[in-house]
This record gives structure tokens, C-alpha cells and sequence, in this order.
């Protein structure tokens, strides 16, 4: 595809998941995964995966780095420069983000006049599940693969994130630390890499 062209492709893709993104982090994750993976199969299934858990371990919004690292991976898989990925990188970055610096930039003024409002107070109660929703769309899909074989939908688990018992071990232990004992994510990741690097 001509570089201008994958570019502009690039930057509306993102602008949109941006623009109707509700919840920002873990609930921008299936939105990615369906544009870039599924829709413009753009990346693997298992590149993406990749990408997540990068983007997870790295400081910043998890949302966009993991487009950062996308918008770079699309190009580097095009058959274009590193140069030219990074400019990808900047592309998908600045439009993932740019939805919502311009719908806050315009109603900033408007929510102190509108906060107690019953429409407005409605329309956010309506959003909270849905961003709960995505959430957990998000971790259904980097446990369980989807696909479709004669008209039937199958589900499989997703070996590369799952690969043994000791994987399941580590994300039980990640599970219980994080809800029972409000563990710091921070100490949980650490945790994880070093019991990782032990066990593989």
C-alpha cells in the first residue's frame, strides 16, 4: 500500500477507536484488537498480544502505548524503514488522542454548568457498565480465541499466553493478589517477571 495512503488509513482507524472509546486503558484494548487484528489484519493475533503485554509493563496510559507500538508494527510489517515506522508510531499515537483532547477542550466549561443536570447524570450511569463490559471483553479475548467453522462459533484457548500448568498458576496467584489483597499492580508485575524468569 502507498505510504500516504497507510498513513491517513492509520490515523483514521485510531482517531475513530479514540473517538468512541469510553473508559480509556483496558477498554480500549478490544476496540484495537478488532480494527488492527481482525478488520485490517494489519498485525497477527499473536503480535498483538505481544504488543499488549509491552504495553502493559511500560509507564504511561496502556491504551497508548499499545498504539504507539501498533502504529509502528503496521509499518515495520509494510516493508518500510524503522524511520518511517516511527513516524507511524506518531501517527497513531497523536490520533488515538486527539478525539479527546478536543471533546474536553470543548465541554470543559460546559460540565460545571451541566454536572447536576438528569440527562447528563443519566448518560453516565448508562456508560458505567458499558466500559465494565469492555474490560472484560478485553480479557476474554487474550484467554479465549474465537472462530467460526461451519456456521458454529468454537472457542480455544490462546496457548501463547497460556502455554502450561505454571502460566495458570501465575495468573491465579496475579488474580487473587490484585482483588483479595488489593496488592500494588506495580509489586504484582515485578513479582511476575521475576518469578517468570525462575520458572521459564
Amino acid at each position: 500500500m502507498d505510504l500516504t495512503l497507510l498513513l491517513l488509513e492509520l490515523f483514521w482507524t485510531f482517531f475513530i477507536i479514540g473517538l468512541f472509546t469510553f473508559g480509556g486503558g483496558y477498554a480500549i484494548m478490544s476496540l484495537i484488537q478488532s480494527q488492527v487484528v481482525f478488520g485490517k489484519a494489519w498485525i497477527t493475533e499473536e503480535t498483538f498480544i505481544d504488543i499488549v503485554a509491552i504495553s502493559q509493563m511500560t509507564p504511561g496510559p496502556v491504551g497508548l502505548n499499545c498504539s504507539t507500538y501498533v502504529g509502528y508494527e503496521v509499518l515495520r510489517a509494510a516493508g518500510y524503514s524503522q524511520l518511517l515506522s516511527v513516524c507511524g508510531s506518531f501517527i497513531a499515537s497523536l490520533a488515538i488522542v486527539l478525539p479527546s483532547f478536543l471533546i474536553v477542550l470543548a465541554i470543559a466549561r460546559a460540565y460545571a454548568k451541566f454536572h447536576e443536570n438528569s440527562l447528563f447524570k443519566g448518560a453516565m450511569s448508562a456508560l458505567r457498565p458499558a466500559v465494565v463490559g469492555l474490560i472484560g471483553a478485553a480479557a476474554f479475548v487474550m484467554i479465549l480465541r474465537i472462530s467460526s467453522a461451519d456456521g458454529a462459533l468454537r472457542l480455544s484457548l490462546i496457548h501463547e499466553n497460556f502455554p502450561d500448568w505454571k502460566s495458570w498458576v501465575l495468573f491465579a496467584a496475579a488474580f487473587v493478589a490484585s482483588l483479595r489483597f488489593k496488592a500494588d499492580p506495580v509489586v504484582v508485575l515485578l513479582a511476575g517477571a521475576v518469578l517468570g524468569l525462575f520458572l521459564y
